[in-house]
């Protein structure tokens, strides 16, 4: 499988940076050799075994190595060269700069070569293996050269060539096994590199799922300090995402009243706080780990008590509906053939007018029957939303105009408040007609002065969602009534089926979006909120 190249790119950065380390901490090495090599030449210090050296040469040779290493020092910390270049150039320096040392201490037999030895097993940790032998090969004829060199003009003896010899050996050996622990470190490094990022980017993944939740998520430190809060507990507590986050005390009282009492019994029955508003959350509590005795972190939980007991509703209406619908077939037959006995009755000439006036009745109420067994299969029927995103003031605009056709309506009996900027909303088209056309008319019906409808459009400023009223000038709505308006065959006409609003709920919740009552005291407003126009398709949204 093709990595990606975002991830390759982070994996070379961070092997690079480690390269680039690894160099410094070598060339502070060479800093050190060359400062005490410059250091105990300059003041006579040298071991009493290097009596037979020139000190001249050992001193300038000292002395520029010092210089040149300090200067390279300043080269990798800028980063401005080549990094294979200043390894390798560093390695032709190390190379001239101790065989001369080795030279002038005496050849061979002083153990300054051995200096080599580490410079070249360094090359091999910091550049490639085929680099490294190359570099073995310098060194070795450099042992070679200096020995030929000293015997030809100097009086060494044939014994120094045995030991230019074993140290050219021991460089081939140490570039090899420095090679293969190089190559080895490099692979296991990339690896790791790899690993962190993806343990990263997991992370990233995880947090951004947590906070798009529809469950409200709080972390909590041993000490009752916010490690993470989500944005739908942000929603339920009232609080706004972008604030720091707080110590649980002042964040909500209740909340680290019921805290400290699970702390101290350990029990977790589920609890319930008022959050914003008048919105009721369930709360409990979840141990993350222990070490010993020490309580390492709590998971919370916080979920709106109405959206639970909204679930378990319609749970329970769902299994209803299913049944209702099944019911309600079965009844549409033996109904049809008394609509249509009524139908033949009342054409015929023998009818007083009393007979007449129960079979209309009986016509009447069967129509009506027909109409809540319409509805039922309607319901039952609907297809699934096809949700799309578009501006919401042009659709409502064209929506009035065809709501003025129809009730024979005059500008002013509609009123519109729109929100300062451009409103987007995410939602099925038909399916939105159909709920403002229910709310419309049910307005129309109990308006009592003008305007008749008043709709207003806004975003909540707590999660970003938008929304519409619709208003009417009636005289509002009795609290029995309201409490159960969205409740199946609810309805305070005598003519009513009770179904007109139910749908539009149903329908407002296939589209992730929400339809309430909000106020019915003087008229009552009735709030759509869509679902966020750019959170819907994400993956928070679980």
């Amino acid at each position: 499988m093709r990595k990606r190249p975002g991830l390759e790119a982070n994996i070379s950065l961070r092997v690079s940076l480690a390269n680039w380390s690894a160099l410094r901490y070598f060339n502070f090495y060479r800093i050190v050799i060359s400062g005490l090599f410059a250091v105990l030449s300059t003041t006579g210090k040298m071991p009493p075994n290097l009596n037979d050296l020139d000190g001249r040469l050992l001193a300038v040779t000292a002395l520029c190595y010092l210089v040149t290493t300090v200067l390279a020092q300043g080269l990798i910390e800028v980063k401005k060269l080549n990094y294979r270049v200043l390894v390798y150039s560093l390695s032709l320096i190390d190379i001239v700069a101790i065989t001369l040392l080795m030279h002038a201490a005496g050849g061979v037999t002083s153990g300054v070569g051995m200096l080599l030895v580490v410079a070249v097993a360094g090359t091999c940790l910091l550049a490639s293996g085929r680099a490294g032998i190359f570099f073995a090969a310098l060194a070795s004829i450099a042992f070679l050269g200096e020995t030929v060199f000293g015997t030809l003009y100097l009086g060494y003896t044939s014994a120094n060539y045995t030991q230019a010899g074993l140290l050219g050996a021991s460089c081939f050996g140490t570039a090899v096994l420095a090679s293969l622990l190089a190559e080895r470190a490099r692979l296991g490094e990339a690896l790791a590199a790899k690993h962190a990022i993806d343990i990263q980017n997991l992370s990233r993944l995880n947090e951004h799922i947590v906070r798009r939740m529809r469950a409200g998520i709080m972390v909590l430190d041993g000490d009752s300090n916010i490690v993470l809060l989500n944005d739908a507990a942000n929603e339920i507590l009232g609080r706004d995402g972008s604030e720091p986050a707080l110590d649980l005390r002042l964040l909500s009282r209740e909340l680290h009243r019921l805290y400290g009492t699970w702390i101290e019994t350990g029990n977790n029955p589920e609890s319930t706080i008022t959050g914003q508003g008048s919105i009721n959350a369930l709360v409990s509590f979840t141990e993350l780990s222990r070490s010993g005795e020490d309580q390492s972190g709590t998971l919370v939980f916080l979920e709106d008590a109405a959206q639970t007991r909204q679930r378990a509703q319609q749970l329970k209406l769902a299994s209803l509906g299913r049944l209702t619908a099944s019911i309600a077939h079965e009844i549409r037959n033996p109904l049809g053939a008394i609509s249509h006995a009524g139908q033949l009755l009342s054409e015929s000439p023998d009818l007083i007018e009393q007979d007449r006036r129960l079979i209309d009745i009986v016509l009447q109420h069967s129509g009506r029957v027909n109409t809540i067994i319409e509805n039922i299969l309607n319901l039952g029927r609907r297809k699934d939303a096809v949700a799309e995103s578009f501006e919401l003031r042009p659709w409502l605009e064209d929506f009035q105009s065809e709501l003025r056709h129809r009730h024979d309506l005059a500008a002013s009996e509609l009123q519109t408040d729109w929100f300062e900027e451009p409103i987007v909303v995410r939602i099925d088209k038909t399916q939105l007609h159909q709920v403002l056309w229910n709310l419309c008319e049910n307005a129309l019906r109990y308006a009592k002065s003008s305007p008749r409808i008043v709709f207003e459009a806004g975003v909540n400023d707590t999660n970003g969602r938008p929304f519409l009223d619709v208003v009417d000038s009636g005289e509002g709505l009795d609290a029995n009534i309201a409490d159960r308006l969205f409740e199946p065959f609810a309805t305070s006409e005598n003519t009513g089926t009770g179904l007109g609003l139910y749908i539009a709920r149903e329908l407002c919740e296939s589209n992730q979006a929400s339809l309430h009552l909000v106020s019915h005291d003087a008229g009552c407003r009735f709030r759509l909120t869509f679902a966020h126009p750019d959170r819907q398709q994400r993956v928070g949204d679980i």
